[in-house]
């Protein structure tokens, strides 16, 4: 009879194996396109690390093209070849599918569904959705994990600091280990399906005062370790409207907006993987479906002060305000010449908030290269400074302003961002946003 356990260290040295070729095959190429030099360097660097990594599915993939999401981490070329890559892994089989759905709810699980599709309706790095009907009538969602994914990650987690030694080894500015630290922790969260499922019943809470903003249901005695059911929203993903009158697309950057900025300043809590697969639109985009929960990220209460002391800050052009800020965001090692450099970025982040106009996100700014120059100019100045280290709380912050900013841009929206964003800060304060997270973040805990 087969041992599990010997499967699975098995397959993690296996796995171990493939990632480790694959990144020592970019050094090597690294090195090589070093030695000859040439204009393109950074060019034929960034396909070298796209060759090695494109080679491989699964969990280091989504650790990939997460670290593409983060502007200031990696240069433009390399970026532009990580994000070109697909994490799409290869669907279970029906098979297969029957036999995981009976490890998770027993052999019986076929009759606590009315119906369920064995056919995926969707498929990612670390899962699958399946639709499904529940006894009662609910279009219902089954996310099924991968088999095996715990060892998946953290194989390939234990192999990330190569890659982003390879990140810093072209981008020297940049001190990417508590970045790495971030990252892996946000991808062993992905893989709690119970806490996905607190995050999920936080946001359904949260906005249930709200029928144009709307999070699924999890049915905890449909689920497990590995199974998150939750309730079906129907709906259309932001694609569908890219072509629709200004009015549309600018009610649906204004939901996308209070989605992610409300929860933010009323729990310290961000959506960190604002992905266009992670939420869709009902009828004409009246409602917002958000729809997975897998990265949120919760920040102490004096992280939002700083966010918004920041914003205060480079209002008023208050310098001393600024290097407050910075150093409550965990910044280190603070100077003028590197507050100036930041500030760069933190005008871009901040920029459409900082004036008080209608205005597209960013003007004249294609969604691909959303930040883009801004993070060369930030590279540029950095390189005369020293490495800079990024605290563990600004990544996915940073992650998801970016991507809503992409969204914006894809939608042309227009609007008084900065009016919007005072509107969300009513009665905000360090200690009520202290009391308001201990008392929502408790109830969840004691479910």
């Amino acid at each position: 009879m087969a041992d599990p356990e010997r499967d699975r260290l098995a397959g993690r040295a296996l796995r171990f194996a493939r990632v480790g070729v694959g990144v020592t095959g970019a050094a090597a190429a690294i090195g090589a396109n070093h030695l000859i030099g040439g204009g393109d360097l950074d060019a034929r660097n960034a396909r070298a690390v796209k060759e090695a990594l494109g080679r491989l599915k699964g969990p280091l993939m989504k650790i990939a093209q997460m670290a593409t999401t983060v502007p200031d981490l990696l240069p433009p070329e390399l970026a532009q070849e990580l994000a070109s890559l697909q994490m799409n892994a290869p669907p279970m089989s029906a098979a297969f599918v029957r036999r995981r759905m009976a490890a998770e709810l027993g052999a019986a699980w076929r009759t606590r569904f009315a119906s369920f599709d064995l056919e995926p309706a969707a498929a990612a790095s670390l899962g699958q959705v399946h639709r499904a009907v529940a006894p009662d009538g609910r279009p219902l969602a089954a996310k099924l994990q991968y088999p095996d994914m715990q060892s998946a990650v953290e194989s390939d987690l234990s192999q990330m600091r190569a890659v982003m030694a390879l990140g810093r080894h072209i981008f020297g500015a940049v001190d990417t280990r508590e970045i790495a630290a971030e990252i892996s922790e946000r991808i062993r969260e992905e893989l709690d399906y119970g806490r996905e499922a607190k995050a999920m019943r936080l946001y359904r809470g949260f906005f249930a005062d709200r029928d144009d903003i709307a999070a699924p249901e999890p049915l905890a005695e449909l689920s497990s370790d590995r199974l998150l059911t939750m309730t079906w929203l129907e709906g259309r993903g932001l694609t569908a409207f890219e072509a629709a009158d200004q009015e549309t697309r600018n009610r649906i950057a204004r939901l996308l907006f209070d989605a992610w900025w409300t929860p933010l300043i009323q729990l310290g809590v961000i959506h960190g993987d604002p992905h266009l697969g992670n939420y869709s639109f009902a009828g004409e985009a009246a409602r917002l479906n958000l729809l997975d929960f897998g990265c949120i990220r919760i920040f102490p209460p004096s992280f939002v002060a700083g966010v918004l002391k920041l914003y205060r800050a480079l209002i008023d052009d208050d310098f001393a305000a600024q290097e407050d800020a910075y150093r409550i965001w965990g910044f280190s090692g603070l100077t003028r010449p590197l507050i100036e450099t930041l500030n760069i970025w933190a005008r871009f982040i901040y920029g459409p908030l900082l004036e008080d106009r209608v205005r597209s996100v960013a003007d004249g700014v294609s969604p691909g290269s959303y930040g883009r120059g801004e993070a060369f100019q930030v590279k540029k100045a950095l390189e005369t400074q020293g490495p800079v280290t990024i605290p563990r709380e600004f990544v996915f912050m940073e992650r998801a302003a970016i991507g809503l900013g992409a969204a914006f841009l894809r939608l042309g929206a227009e609007m008084n961002w900065r009016r919007h964003f005072e509107a969300t800060l009513e009665g905000f304060s360090e200690g009520a946003l202290a009391a308001r997270q201990a008392e929502a973040l408790g109830a969840e805990r004691q479910r």
